[in-house]
């Protein structure tokens, strides 16, 4: 390797002084670069220097009220990114309690820094939420009192206001321990149980009013949610999945996506019976929110039953009507030995007819089977939506080599719909569709029922002869 080479064994060669005149130079016009010297420099001197010149630091930015714009974001960012560094990587191997302490300040700037940053990008939300999975290996290390952690870690929850502190009280659980999660459910329960502040400044006529038109209070049902979504996290945590349970209403329960997730932790805890009977009770309406996460549960409760004949049939109704892949090779799985070619061949010969035809080949795609995409879309040419790029340009790679004809069918597609809808924008991609229907014009000895390449390009020139900047395109193609 070259002694020219920028790495630390050469760079070592010049020596303490060198170096050190070196970034004295290159630290001139950057405070970045500064800033991280000083914190260098601090650490050399001890922990304590450190953590004093973080905490000063971390106090400078909370007190900021200056607009960051897009210029000085990535500057902002390196900053947040160094203070979380000098704590987790210097201060924490030391002392884990100061550590801990400082963290928690860090997260606790998050509403200032949020205020005056454009963070559409999600790049600062990303720092702080890195910051705070590092509490999982600090916390248990820190030397924290239950009780005082439990009250610190309620006051974040209740003032969670850009969801800086999302999942901390999962974090915090080794930290907790049993008397301190005790205290912090008492908390939660504690606010459940106090008058919502909008019920008790309301006068007694708008009420009333409310009341009398079926009015929803919308503080109470957000406050309930915060009071469920606390207590089901401390249950979870603790693996108490009764507690996490009983936190649904009978309503929730009634909502296939959560009778769902309530049937999967009773089938975990054996409870098959129970877990089948909350699925039962769930809505029956044509709603398909949450469908396919009841058809999975209660697939998987039936088969833990022994009930296989019915999973295997509920399987088949699944695919049939949704044309899932999952489904589909679960139901073959179980199939003894030449039952399952013929099951797969029914099941293809379902997806040749089933609609609409954008499903039907995105399954070909992915199962994959590009013999019966080709059918598909060879017998269904006329209901290929041409403005379904996304999933069409993908197919007609797929098809090129093996089925060229269903390639160029979906190529023409897409060709027709910029053209017919006037979509310059589209014009370069159906040049270049173009240019590959007529690279493959040579592999096609029958164009069966469709135009030849010949026959289709008359047409386009008759039809879109006048769209000189689609033509310029397919001529420098």
């Amino acid at each position: 390797m070259s002694k020219k080479t920028l790495n630390t064994t050469n760079l070592e060669a010049l020596g303490a002084e060198t170096l050190a005149a070196l970034l004295i130079e290159v630290s001139a016009g950057s405070a970045d670069i500064k800033r991280r010297l000083r914190l260098e420099l601090s650490h050399n001197l001890g922990v304590s220097e450190l953590a004093h010149d973080v905490r000063k630091r971390l106090a400078s930015l909370r007190k900021s009220t200056s607009y960051v714009g897009w210029r000085k974001r990535k500057a902002l960012i390196k900053d947040l990114e160094t203070q979380e560094a000098m704590i987790v990587d210097k201060i924490a191997a030391d002392d884990p309690t100061t550590a801990f302490d400082l963290l928690w300040q860090f997260i606790e700037m998050a509403p200032s820094i949020f205020g005056r940053v454009d963070d559409s990008k999600g790049d600062v939300s990303d720092v702080f939420r890195a910051a705070l999975l590092q509490f999982a290996g600090i916390a248990p290390l820190a030397q924290l009192e239950p009780h005082a952690l439990a009250d610190r870690v309620w006051e974040a929850v209740l003032n969670n206001a850009y969801g800086e502190w999302d999942g901390v009280i999962t974090l915090m659980v080794p930290a907790l321990g049993a008397s301190g999660l005790e205290a912090l459910k008492a908390q939660v329960e504690a606010h459940a149980g106090k008058p919502d502040a909008e019920q008790t400044n309301d006068h007694d006529a708008i009420v009333f009013l409310r009341e009398l038109r079926g009015g929803i209070n919308h503080a109470a049902k957000r406050k309930a949610r915060f009071v469920q979504s606390c207590l089901q996290e401390i249950a979870e945590a603790t693996g108490d999945t009764a507690s996490y349970i009983s936190q649904f209403s009978a309503r929730d329960l009634e909502r296939k996506e959560i009778a769902a997730e309530v049937a999967m932790l009773l089938l975990a805890d054996d409870e098959k019976e129970d877990a089948l009977s909350v699925l039962m009770a769930a809505e029956t309406t044509e709603n398909t929110h949450g469908q396919q996460a009841w058809d999975d549960a209660y697939i998987a409760v039936l088969l833990a039953l022994g009930h296989n004949e019915d999973a295997q049939t509920h399987r088949w109704t699944c695919f049939c009507e949704t044309l899932n892949a999952k489904h589909l090779r679960g139901y073959l799985s179980l199939l003894p030995d030449f039952d399952d070619v013929e099951a797969e061949d029914d099941a293809k010969r379902h997806v040749l007819t089933y609609h609409p035809l954008s499903t039907a080949l995105e399954f070909c795609l992915r199962w994959p089977d590009l013999l019966t995409a080709a059918r598909l879309i060879e017998e269904r040419a006329d209901e290929v939506n041409g403005d379904h790029y996304s999933l069409l340009t993908p197919a007609a790679e797929a098809l090129r080599e093996r089925h060229p004809l269903a390639a160029v069918l979906l190529w023409r597609s897409m060709i027709d719909h910029a053209l017919e809808q006037g979509r310059a924008t589209m014009y370069s991609h159906a040049a270049d569709h173009l240019s590959d229907c007529t690279s493959l014009d040579v592999d096609i000895t029958d164009y069966q029922r469709f135009p030849t390449h010949a026959q289709y390009l008359e047409t386009l020139q008759v039809r879109h002869g006048m769209k000189s900047s689609f033509w310029s395109k397919v001529r420098t193609n």
